[in-house]
């Protein structure tokens, strides 16, 4: 099993920045295809962005694009997602995603494993 634990939501103006933290634990890192995902309150959850396990491909929502930048760190485990030119409508849940599979995807079903969240709250 792999467990995964988010770090770094909180409130933040718009037009701001904040990084999110994805620490994973359980499996070896570098075999994990890593993504974020994010639902907004009445909404179902939608991609953000992804990125293989070699750091080498990433993809992200037209919605985020030259905004956010997926990166990974594997001495530490960890998947960042830094965000940029914050929107309200960024305002959301951030969930922290992992696949076995070597390939980025925007499917939540191909991933098999989840973190718990952070909330992420953008005001006007």
């Amino acid at each position: 099993q792999v467990q995964l634990v988010e770090t770094g939501g909180g409130l933040v103006q718009a037009g701001g920045s904040l990084r999110l933290s994805c620490t994973a634990s359980g499996r070896t890192f570098t075999r994990l295809t890593m993504g974020w995902f994010r639902q907004a309150p009445g909404k179902e959850r939608e991609f953000v962005a992804t990125i293989d396990r070699r750091g080498s491909m990433t993809k992200y929502a037209d919605s985020v694009k030259g905004r956010f930048t997926i990166s990974r760190d594997d001495t530490l485990n960890t998947t960042y997602l830094q965000m940029m030119s914050l929107k309200p409508e960024d305002t959301a849940v951030y969930y922290c995603s992992a696949r076995l599979g070597p390939a980025v995807s925007e499917s939540q079903s191909t991933y098999d494993y989840w973190g718990q969240g952070t909330q992420v709250t953008v005001s006007s």
